[in-house]
């Protein structure tokens, strides 16, 4: 994008550099709502496609996962599409009218990569029925608006895997941000997955109400190295929890893109979103007028979310194990939430035989047995 239109959306905006998250603390995606009829989508070639990102692009982290994929779109389709991407715009009104000039400007197809663009979206969509609208991890549908999510639990299942393997302590380090479904399910995917390689090993969480605070998240991982943590994880989006772990000579897991470059030694993999496939297939169904208002949400089978390389330090056994209950995953013969699974008080939430659905998933506000600590009341987003 140009430093010109860049201007004309930073006017109509007035962006700070203040980061939102894809989630709001307030709601969390419903499996539950019908899917209403698509209405015909007129798209000429070239296809153009907007997207809007809640802070600048980088080199690491949420905004630039989906930047990759866009990337990775145009690469797919070369001249069959043209993009723009509209960065650091904040959730609420100036979305609205970030996503109102992405239509006006003649994209046919928009995507908007947070949760609290959920309400623009459906609003803007209203007055461009003829414009496809996708909208991440929120959870309204409408003739042109479908959405979309990874389910990250998959890798958090594998890195809490490989935690187990490699503490000496029996403590993991989690930095949470908010005490949200999206993050609550994380964490218990995580813990899953430890405890199935290590039984004793425990999970101490500490939260930094924020989804981007170096500062926070690195006082939050220097506590909980004090309690004992000897391997740190989170759901944040900086790469201070990593650098500390090099500093301090243990291991961390990276979130959201690769994060080996902050700390080779230390980093022992990422879960990581993926979203150049859906990107790629969501631009030909427009393309080819068959896409369809739906709620996508995919695991490591579809190509959506997965892990980073494995440090080779992490010995051949354990990563022979990991990669066969990826392969589990792939096939659908695993899951994270397969019973029987008590939470932390000892009462079974899911018993032997069953799996924890999706609309439970959605709805999650307990911790699995294993995590140490209450769940704090989430603090509303502004």
């Amino acid at each position: 994008m140009d430093r010109r239109n860049f201007l004309k959306y930073a006017t109509l905006a007035g962006y700070s550099l203040a980061l939102n998250s894809c989630l709001s603390p307030r709601n969390s995606p419903s499996q539950s709502e019908a899917t209403p009829q698509a209405s015909p989508v007129v798209v000429t070639e070239p296809l153009k496609v907007g997207f809007v990102y809640v802070k600048p692009v980088g080199d690491f982290g949420w905004t630039y996962s989906h930047d990759l994929g866009r990337r990775e779109m145009e690469a797919n389709l070369q001249d069959k599409i043209k993009t723009t991407f509209i960065e650091n715009v904040p959730e609420g009104v100036d979305a609205e009218k970030v996503i109102r000039q992405l239509a006006l400007d003649g994209n046919k197809l928009i995507f908007t990569t947070s949760f609290g663009y959920m309400n623009p979206t459906i609003k803007v969509a209203k007055e461009f029925p003829q414009i496809i609208f996708e909208n991440c991890t929120g959870y309204q549908l409408a003739a042109n608006v479908g959405t979309y999510l990874g389910r990250l639990e998959e890798p958090r299942y594998l890195t809490g895997m490989i935690a187990g393997k490699m503490t000496k302590s029996n403590v993991i380090g989690f930095i949470g941000a908010y005490p949200i479904p999206e993050v609550i399910r994380g964490i218990c995917a995580f813990t899953q997955g430890l405890r199935s390689t290590n039984p004793q090993a425990k999970v101490r969480v500490l939260w930094v109400q924020s989804w981007f605070d170096p500062a926070k998240e690195k006082e939050a991982a220097q506590a909980l190295i004090n309690l004992g943590a000897d391997v740190l994880t989170q759901h944040t989006d900086s790469a201070a929890v990593m650098q500390l772990a090099a500093e301090k000579s243990i291991y961390a897991f990276g979130y959201n893109t690769d994060m080996s470059k902050f700390a080779a030694q230390a980093h022992l993999t990422s879960a990581i979103n993926k979203w150049g496939k859906f990107y790629t297939d969501t631009a030909l169904a427009a393309i080819n007028n068959t896409w369809k208002p739906q709620k996508v949400w995919r695991g490591i089978g579809q190509g959506m979310v997965d892990i980073s390389p494995m440090n080779q330090v992490i010995p051949s056994d354990v990563q022979q194990l990991v990669n066969a209950k990826r392969e589990q995953f792939i096939q659908g013969t695993a899951h994270p939430f397969n019973g029987p699974i008590k939470d932390q008080t000892g009462v079974v939430r899911v018993p032997k035989g069953k799996v924890l659905d999706d609309q439970g998933q959605m709805q999650m506000d307990w911790y699995v047995e294993g995590i140490e600590g209450s769940i704090p009341r989430a603090e509303i987003l502004g």
